[in-house]
């Protein structure tokens, strides 16, 4: 019979245990958040900027449920998409070209995991769905370019 030493069993255990704990951010998902940075250094993102942003969705009755500063950006966390699309505009209305209002995804990880650098895996584009274009053709010029071409094969051959 195949027996080994306790030790070893309890290397084993002791990593199935921290692996569990370093994978439990990939079922808490995302949350939709608005991102506010500055588009130059000189204008600085801190508390009073936080206050304008507070102030700003109060006034369309958007009730953000976290709000942030995360080094040089701040970060509002909402229930979902709609609510944070309207505060994306909202927060621009109210800040003007000075600030960059980017749509976010952020982790809903509880405090304690993050404080232990456990983060969830992001998936890449391939994975959310991809990149979608929108490609438009000028009908008019592509009319001209293939009459032109026609009128010159025509030439050629005579």
């Amino acid at each position: 019979m195949n027996r080994y030493p306790l030790w070893k069993y309890l290397v084993i255990g002791v990593a199935l245990i921290i692996s569990m704990i370093y994978t439990l951010p990939n079922f808490y998902g995302e949350t939709p958040a608005v991102r506010v940075s500055s588009s130059r250094q000189s204008i600085p993102v801190d508390t009073a900027l936080m206050g304008r942003v507070e102030e700003a969705l109060k006034a369309q009755n958007i009730t953000p449920t976290g709000l942030f500063l995360d080094g040089a950006s701040l970060k509002v966390r909402f229930k979902d998409p709609d609510t944070q699309i309207k505060a994306r505009d909202a927060i621009q209305h109210a800040l003007g070209d000075n600030y960059i209002i980017a749509l976010n995804l952020l982790s809903a990880s509880p405090e304690w995991l993050t404080r232990l650098k456990a983060y969830p895996m992001f998936p890449g584009l391939d994975l959310r769905g991809g990149v979608h274009f929108l490609l438009e053709v000028d009908m008019k010029a592509a009319t001209d370019k293939t009459m032109e071409r026609y009128a010159s094969a025509t030439f050629a051959a005579s």
